[in-house]
């Protein structure tokens, strides 16, 4: 029997695994939980981004990023392939960034895209 890996589909910068970590400490989030990230429709462009702590579902892919166990509908993964969430810390802006390239349209908050 082979064994198989499979491949992220997003990353996760170092800042925002920094941020995950944080925010899981400080919510006593527990350790059977991962994050969550998928797309809902809405938003002013389309679809939303879901970034957040969750137990896994029975149609959910598990990865596992920079120690970090991820979750996502196995449906969402064509919306989200190669896309890259950050943490920003700076003067003028601070949050989660989402760098998609399957977005042909985006907000001006940039957590609302279309595809």
């Amino acid at each position: 029997m082979k064994d198989t890996t499979t491949v992220a589909p997003l990353n996760l910068t170092d800042g925002a695994v920094k941020q995950l970590t944080r925010i899981m400490e400080e919510k006593n989030v527990p350790t059977n939980h991962g994050l969550r990230v998928g797309v809902k429709g809405g938003g002013c462009s389309g679809f939303t981004y879901i970034l957040g702590f969750d137990l896994k579902k029975d149609n959910d892919d598990e990865f596992e990023i920079k120690g970090m166990r991820v979750f996502m509908n196995k449906a969402h993964a064509i919306y989200l392939l190669g896309m890259e969430v950050d943490f920003l810390d700076g003067l003028n802006n601070r949050g989660f960034t989402f760098n998609n390239p399957n977005a042909t349209d985006t907000c001006g908050c940039g957590t609302s895209f279309s595809a």
